[in-house]
């Protein structure tokens, strides 16, 4: 019952979290796991309203002075509590009473003059504690971590830290990482550090070294790897321990920011001849104020950490380095060293009698220095570094490739090889290098292509970030090439690399790539071609889209690969990236609208046939010609009386009796006709419009053959358009038989409108009628 009801509490204090709309409330932001973000919003104290809900809260960068009691009672469920520099003068003795669940706390840099016991107390899950930069000059009046039993980061003291006693850290007995900022320590209980049995890192801030070597005897049988900071060992002296006061557990010391000098050097060498199992030594943005010159007498009385196989240096300051001696007086601790790394030192030369001396070497970086060939060459002279396998030189002065892998041709053991960031630019046609080179970095060295200057024997091969556009060169036994960054436009061929695993062609020009050409790569494990500008194409589309076991090859699918084009899918993932079937069967589209369009031909021309669309099309034709020639002003020159529209069946009834009759009357009718009076060569569709516009009147002689004749059905309608449009009554009908509408064909429109609307004369075949109708065909073409 009781754990119900603590459920149903819970969601009911999730939903008020959400709901809370206090002016505290909203100045914090919170997601629906806990996490509730008020860093840098001008806080001048904890906000209220906060539940069982919130599981992290970081309040950093405010000015909030003071955490009563009762700020953080209800947050019981709270795991993380950052309060950096957040301003806190006070913090009251239970402010964390309710924190149980408490694993990560951070009151670093804030203004605390006294650190209370009670605060911790309750914390019983605290894994993290940062309690630095804060204004105490010692760790309690009583000691703070008792019952921080889980505790395994701390992280105490600051620039007003002055006093170190054996209470500090009772109650701790094993630690991850302990950081003490003791800059200006002015005392130092001894045993202090020594409660904490286990310690794997160690970092210690001390300005003066006073009391570094009882520091140092107290951390002998605890720290694995310790770490020193901002320390002036200028004058340092160390004293000689009691004998059996050797460390056993120290394995790695770093001097980070620290000063010594030629004399303080010795007392540095005997410091770490106690440290008998050290493997690693590591020196950090350190100043060296002297010029090599080291008591070789002294030196060879001490064991030295022959044990040491790592020595880091990185970013060494010599302000005399021009007055340097030679480094002969430490040919003793160099002998059994196996991995040396010296960066950014401004190294321009490891002479060959040292080089000759590090016979146990297998990994030398001298990465961001000044070695040239020149000097190069003599660094690996004859017998120099005998079992070296590694070599980096990256970020040097190296210009010439041939030149570079002459000088390193005495290393007979070198495998890999890492001389990018030069400045080589070119690349010879052929070069030497030692015959066991496996792997060889070229990348970012700006050249444009690659020769035969390549070593057969590589195994990996990386030449990314150049200008090269295409992979040329023939490496039979390479199983890893690196290309990203080029200007590659298509996969490189697979009969050049036929052992390879691993292909990376990220970052290219590469628009596509073929199921083709990943099968001829028969060994092929992981293809990372991401970042390039993919034109998705169907076939591109289908191959990706279509293969499942495809996911398993592609390094950084489907994230990594974009679709550049078309313009209507770019920026979509290659996998959701869909095209019309018009884009993907375009000959199959194209040849089925060819065929719908010859269909469609075969159709109009049968239906033209059917109904005389053929026709109707010519005789459009001549109308839109018709409509082009200009009209006649109003006053236009008339030249006949009329003109005779016939068939030439009808001929001899036009020319023997209707010119006759009207031709011969007095006055005398002046008529127009097509075989005597169109001027020859002229187009006939002009000479009818024409005759049409000179004559005063149209005169249609109308009969079967009329109705079949084709130019007499252009008159007709040229007739209309041109005299009809104008509002002038100038068509006169002649009805030469009688027609029956029905007989007239459909496309003959224009005539069937005539003779529904006009009156028309019809020729009578009894005699005694035709002068009467003679009569009325001259009052007709008079009117």
């Amino acid at each position: 019952m009781l754990h119900v009801l603590w459920t149903l509490w819970t969601l009911g204090a999730i939903i008020s979290l959400g709901k809370e709309e206090s002016p505290d409330q909203m100045s914090l932001s919170c997601d629906p796991m806990g996490v509730c973000n008020g860093s840098s919003r001008s806080l001048n104290a904890i906000p209220s309203g906060l539940t069982a809900a919130v599981k992290s809260l970081d309040l950093s960068n405010n000015e909030i002075a003071y955490i009563s009691n009762t700020d953080l009672q209800t947050c019981m469920s709270l795991r993380v509590l950052v309060l950096k520099s957040s301003g806190i003068h006070r913090i009251d003795t239970d402010a964390f009473s309710s924190l149980g669940h408490l694993a990560h706390l951070d009151l670093s840099y804030n203004y605390l003059s006294n650190l209370s016991s009670s605060w911790f107390r309750p914390l019983s899950s605290l894994q993290f504690l940062n309690l630095l930069g804060n204004h105490y000059k010692e760790l309690g009046k009583t000691p703070l971590f008792l019952q921080s039993t889980h505790l395994r980061v701390l992280r105490v003291g600051s620039v007003y830290t002055s006093k170190i006693q054996k209470k500090d850290f009772v109650g701790l007995t094993f630690l991850e990482e302990l950081e003490i900022d003791a800059s200006n320590l002015q005392s130092y209980e001894p045993k202090s550090l020594t409660s904490i049995s286990n310690i794997s890192h160690l970092i210690f801030h001390l300005r003066q070294p006073l009391f570094l070597p009882v520091i140092y005897m107290d951390l002998l049988k605890s720290v694995e790897y310790f770490e020193l900071r901002q320390t002036d060992l200028y004058s340092f002296h160390f004293p000689e321990l009691p004998v059996g006061e050797t460390n056993l557990s120290i394995r790695k010391i770093t001097f980070r920011n620290v000063g010594f000098s030629d004399g303080s050097f010795n007392d540095i060498v005997r410091l770490l001849d106690y440290a008998s199992d050290l493997l690693e030594l590591e020196f950090d943005e350190c100043t060296l104020n002297g010029v090599g010159d080291f008591d070789p007498s002294f030196i060879r009385k001490m064991k030295g950490p022959n044990k040491v196989e790592t020595v880091v240096i990185r970013r060494l300051h010599i302000p005399q380095f021009y007055l340097f001696q030679d480094l002969s007086t430490i040919y003793t601790f160099a002998g059994d060293v196996k991995r040396i790394t010296i960066e950014s030192s401004r190294v321009f030369l490891v002479p060959c009698s040292f080089s000759q001396h590090l016979k146990s070497l297998e990994y030398l970086d001298l990465s961001e220095n000044l070695m040239v060939e020149e000097y190069l060459g003599n660094s690996a002279c004859e017998g120099a570094w005998p079992l070296l396998q590694t070599l980096i030189l990256r970020q040097n002065h190296l210009t010439s490739l041939e030149k570079t892998g002459a000088a390193l041709l005495a290393l007979k053991n070198l495998t890999s090889l890492d001389i990018s960031k030069n400045g080589f630019q070119t690349m010879p046609k052929t070069c030497r290098w030692p015959e066991k080179m496996k792997y060889l970095n070229l990348s970012s060295i700006r050249i444009q292509e690659l020769t035969d200057c390549i070593p057969k024997t590589l195994e990996i091969l990386d030449v990314s970030n150049n200008n090269i556009a295409a992979f040329t060169v023939k490496c039979p036994q390479l199983k890893e090439l690196y290309i990203s960054q080029n200007k590659l436009v298509t996969l490189p061929d697979s009969i050049l690399l036929p052992t390879l695993l691993v292909l990376r062609v990220t970052r290219n020009t590469i628009t596509s790539f073929s199921k083709k050409q990943l099968v001829s790569f028969q060994n092929l494990r992981t293809l990372e071609a991401g970042e390039n500008n993919f034109i998705c194409s169907c076939d591109f589309l289908s191959f990706t889209q279509g293969q499942p076991t495809l996911t398993q090859v592609l390094g950084g699918w489907p994230g990594n690969y974009l679709c550049d084009s078309p313009s209507h899918v770019r920026g979509q993932r290659v996998q959701d990236a869909h095209l019309s079937v018009v884009e993907c069967h375009r000959p199959a589209v194209v040849a089925a609208v060819c065929c719908a369009l010859l269909l469609l031909s075969l159709l109009i021309g049968a239906l033209c046939r059917r109904f005389h669309g053929l026709w109707y099309m010519k005789m459009t034709w001549a109308w839109l010609q018709a409509k082009r020639k200009p009209r006649k002003a109003p006053n236009r020159e008339i030249c006949y009386d009329a003109f005779v529209s016939y068939s030439e069946r009808d001929s001899q009834w036009v020319e023997n009796l209707m010119v006759q009759e009207l031709e011969n009357f007095n006055p005398p009718f002046k008529l127009c006709l097509h075989k005597r009076d169109f001027v020859p060569g002229k187009w006939i569709v002009d000479n009818i419009i024409d005759s049409i516009e000179k004559s005063h009147k149209t005169v249609f002689v109308l009969s079967e053959s009329f109705v079949k004749s084709e130019w007499c059905k252009y008159e007709l309608d040229f007739s209309h358009f041109r005299l009809f449009d104008e509002n002038n009554d100038a068509a006169i009908l002649v009805l030469l038989e009688p027609i029956e509408k029905k007989a007239i064909p459909q496309r003959f429109c224009k005539l069937r409108k005539i003779m529904n609307t006009k009156t028309y004369l019809e020729w009578p075949t009894d005699d005694a009628q035709q002068p009467g109708f003679w009569l009325n065909l001259r009052a007709a073409i008079k009117s």
